[in-house]
């Protein structure tokens, strides 16, 4: 269940993540609309980097340098320096003077040779320009449909090499369209692309949420007519029912280690908070309130759950106890408080707001300081980066839905537009094992 703005209907609705869903389990198909991403922001430090034109990409279905170039601007880190007639490749040992007369702190380039067998060899290098310094490589062979794989894998290198933290860019977003009428549950890259439809129905699906290995997805599905959970293997597209009790079945949230998942029943009259096996059989209630408690969230080391309950008059975030007990409430400023995500570092709580329309804050834990993030107000549903340190959430941009990527404090932002169709339930994946 989720709380719906009070000037919306009480009945489900896709605008609030209303209790809907429903679906035909469809085949993995790439999604006819790529999606273009516009940065804005400044942010405080950005290391320049050069990225040369790869040797032979002109000649694949991808540009992998440009890849590799938006993945890193995105997280408002990097400045990309011109490398306009220049030309290098993996084997090359560059002039770093080239490279210091145009600014450059670091320098890549690689190639892609398409094998005999159809596959493509992908290789790049990495070199520091201000120490003269070989930062390493790597290659990957891969069939041309794993060619952005590869781009982003090359980006994750590059950038924990530059910042000594791991990259996000190889891990995935589920998110969950309406275009002419049908809902569709899309699985894409970090950056929006190369999204292939999970799931296709006339009736609205909510509420994906990765597992913490990354190959399975729980969902809310309205297929019966009410409220149910399935759990869907993304590999496979098998699909197996988790919850389907009496009332509705709702807000699935996986445990950090995966065998169990918080959902919000209304089984037993109102709607509370339960605690399911992944495996699925009887539940145990873990709230005994007689309010509506909802939309729980695991802290990353599994002790906590947090979640927004109305039990003192609107709704608000709490937390308590994963195996249930008393509820501290953890959000004091403003009287309408949804959505909470935590940080997988623990130090973050994200949550939309109802202050000047709904919008999207983010408190530290440790000191309680609340900073506002967005100045759009319809946001929705953020969800943390596994660096934790980018936030990807829904909200509506000039007239259209649209995802939307922040850093953890506002200050570089990224938009996914799709061409077509209304954008919502963002779920960013964790890193692939």
């Amino acid at each position: 269940m989720k709380f719906s703005r009070p000037d919306s209907p009480p009945s489900p609705n896709w605008q609030r993540r209303g209790l809907v869903a429903a679906l035909a389990v469809a085949p993995v198909v790439p999604a006819m609309a790529q999606f273009r991403v516009e940065v804005s922001g400044v942010g405080l430090t950005q290391l320049p980097i050069a990225l040369v034109p790869f040797r032979g990409e002109d000649a694949s279905s991808q540009k992998i340098s440009a890849i590799i170039k938006a993945d890193l601007e995105r997280t408002g880190q990097f400045r990309s320096i011109d490398a306009a007639g220049q030309s290098m490749d993996e084997s090359t040992r560059p002039d770093m003077s080239t490279w210091r007369q145009r600014n450059a702190d670091a320098l890549a380039g690689g190639s892609v040779t398409r094998l005999a067998d159809g596959r493509w060899d992908v290789r790049f290098r990495l070199w520091d320009v201000v120490k003269d310094h070989d930062l390493g490589g790597q290659g990957y062979v891969v069939p041309q449909a794993d060619l952005r794989l590869a781009a982003h894998k090359i980006a994750d290198y590059i950038y924990e090499k530059l910042t000594g933290e791991k990259g996000i860019f190889s891990t995935r977003l589920a998110y969950v369209t309406k275009a002419g009428g049908r809902y569709t549950l899309w699985v894409a890259d970090s950056d929006g692309e190369n999204a292939q439809a999970a799931l296709g129905s006339p009736e609205p699906i909510i509420s994906p949420t990765w597992s913490p290995n990354g190959s399975q997805l729980a969902y809310v599905s309205f297929e019966s007519r009410k409220p149910v959970i399935y759990v869907h293997d993304v590999s496979t597209g098998r699909r197996r029912l988790l919850a389907n009790f009496r009332g509705s079945n709702s807000a699935p949230a996986w445990s950090p280690d995966g065998r169990s998942l918080a959902v919000t029943l209304s089984r037993d009259g109102g709607s509370q908070l339960y605690l399911i096996s992944a495996s699925g059989g009887e539940p145990r209630r873990l709230t005994q309130s007689q309010s509506i408690d909802t939309e729980p969230t695991f802290s990353p080391d599994g002790s906590m759950i947090y979640f927004v309950s109305d039990r003192g008059g609107a709704p608000q975030i709490y937390r308590m106890s994963a195996s249930g007990g008393a509820a501290q409430r953890v959000t004091f400023n403003g009287s309408y408080n949804v959505s909470p995500a935590i940080s997988p570092d623990g130090r973050w709580l994200a949550y939309v707001s109802r202050t000047g329309g709904f919008k999207l804050h983010v408190m530290e834990l440790s000191s309680g300081n609340v900073t506002p993030v967005t100045d759009t107000t319809e946001d929705e549903n953020p969800s943390f980066a596994p660096n934790s340190r980018l936030i990807v959430y829904a909200t509506r941009q000039g007239g259209r839905e649209a995802l939307m990527i922040t850093t953890v404090d506002g200050k570089i932002k990224a938009r996914l537009a799709g061409k077509s169709g209304d954008i919502r339930e963002p779920s960013w994946g964790p890193f692939q094992r």
